[in-house]
C-alpha cells in the first residue's frame, strides 16, 4: 500500500507523512499466536504474529479477489483467506491457493508487508511511498532504550487529525491555562517569551524567562520517527527520579483520527526504579489520565478546519515552524 503518484500535498498532510516510521498501536494489541485489523495513514492493515512473537504487518487485503485477510484463519506461519482460502505468509507471498494446488500465484510476494520493529511497549512500522520502499534509518528515542530510564507507556485514540495532537506538544503554554488545575502545573508564570533553537536532529521551542517550573521547553526530533521530548518538575512526594519526562508520537490513524502514544519516563535503577513504578501505578497514573483527557476534549471540540480560522502570536512560533516543515514534506511526496 506505497503512496501513488496522483495522491495530493493535501491528502498527504492530512492522512500521514511518507518515508519515516510510524508508531501503529500497543505491542499488546496483538499477542503471540494473534491477529489484528488496524488503520495507519488511512490504509487497513494486519497485524499478524506467529506463537514465537515474530511479527508482520500486511495490506489487510487477499491478493486474490481483495477480501480482508484479517476475517481469516491464523496458520501458525500464516493467514488464510476466508473467503476462498489463499493462504500469505508473513512476508506477503502466496504459500497456496487449496482450491487450485499449482496455482501461478504460489510462491509470489502480491501482498504488501511492512518493515516493522518494536520499542518500550509499541509497534513502529515504516511506510514509504513508491520512490522510497525501503526504510529509512531509525534511531529509537533516548529515553526508551537506556536501561537506566524506567518508561511506562499510555495509549489513547483520539477524534482529531494527527496536526492538531502534535501541535499540541509543541504548545508548552497551554500546560498554564488548560492544566492549571494539574498537580505538576499549578506553579509558574502565565505570562512567557518564547525562541527555537534548531539542533541537529530537530528545534527546541522553550520559555526564555523561566526553566524548571512547569512545562516550559519541548524537543521535536526527527530521527527516522517524529518524536517530541519533554520535561516536568515533580514535587519530593512523587518519589525517587527527579524530573518526569514525557517522550509523545502521534499515528495518524485517518484524517480525523489520531492514536497518542505517550511514555512517562523517570532516570531510576534498583530500588528507586520499583519504588517510582508503584507510585506510578497507585497514584500518578490517574492524575495523568485526568491530564491527558483535559487535551483530548479540547482537541475534539476544536472544528477540522480550525487551523484556517486562527490569529497567531509570539507563542505560537513553535507551531507556524511544525505545520511549515511538514507542509513542505506533503508537497514534495506529493509532487515526487
Amino acid at each position: 500500500m506505497s503512496l501513488t503518484t496522483d495522491v495530493t500535498a493535501d491528502h498527504v498532510y492530512a492522512h500521514g507523512l511518507r518515508n519515516q516510521w510510524h508508531p501503529v498501536v500497543p505491542s499488546h494489541f496483538v499477542e503471540p499466536g494473534g491477529m489484528r485489523r488496524v488503520t495507519a495513514l488511512g490504509e487497513d492493515w494486519l497485524l499478524f504474529r506467529t506463537a514465537d512473537g515474530t511479527l508482520s504487518l500486511l495490506a489487510d487485503r487477499c491478493p486474490h479477489r481483495g477480501a480482508p485477510l484479517s476475517l481469516g484463519k491464523h496458520l501458525g506461519d500464516r493467514v488464510a483467506c476466508w473467503y476462498h482460502g489463499v493462504e500469505v505468509r508473513g512476508d506477503g507471498t502466496v504459500a497456496s491457493v487449496p482450491g487450485l494446488p499449482g496455482c501461478n500465484l504460489e510462491g509470489k510476494k502480491l501482498v504488501t508487508s511492512l518493515p516493522v520493529r518494536e520499542v518500550a511497549g509499541a509497534i513502529l512500522a515504516y511506510f514509504g511511498d513508491e520512490r522510497h520502499p525501503e526504510p529509512a534509518p531509525l534511531t529509537l528515542p533516548e529515553p526508551l532504550t537506556d536501561p537506566d530510564i524506567a518508561a511506562v507507556l499510555c495509549y489513547a485514540e483520539w477524534n482529531v487529525p494527527w496536526r492538531f495532537a502534535v501541535e499540541n506538544l509543541m504548545d508548552p503554554m497551554h500546560g498554564a491555562f488548560l492544566h492549571h488545575e494539574s498537580h505538576t502545573m499549578y506553579d509558574g508564570d502565565t505570562q512567557a517569551k518564547f525562541r527555537i533553537r534548531e539542533t541537529d536532529r530537530g528545534y527546541f521551542f522553550e520559555k526564555t524567562d523561566q526553566r524548571g517550573v512547569n512545562f516550559d521547553w519541548v524537543e521535536l526530533c526527527r530521527t527516522g520517527v517524529d518524536w517530541v521530548d519533554l520535561s516536568i518538575p515533580y514535587p519530593p512526594s512523587a518519589g525517587p527520579g527527579g524530573p518526569f519526562g514525557i517522550v509523545g508520537m502521534a499515528c495518524p490513524v485517518d484524517a480525523g483520527r489520531t492514536g497518542v502514544f505517550f511514555w512517562r519516563y523517570r532516570r531510576v535503577s534498583g530500588w528507586q526504579r520499583d519504588t517510582w513504578r508503584f507510585l506510578y501505578r497507585t497514584l500518578i497514573e490517574k492524575r495523568h489520565w485526568e491530564v491527558l483527557e483535559q487535551d483530548r476534549v479540547m482537541l475534539e471540540a476544536m472544528p477540522a478546519d480550525a487551523d484556517g480560522f486562527e490569529n497567531l502570536y509570539q507563542h505560537d512560533l513553535g507551531v507556524v515552524r511544525l505545520r511549515r516543515l511538514y507542509r513542505q514534506q506533503a508537497e514534495a511526496q506529493a509532487a515526487g
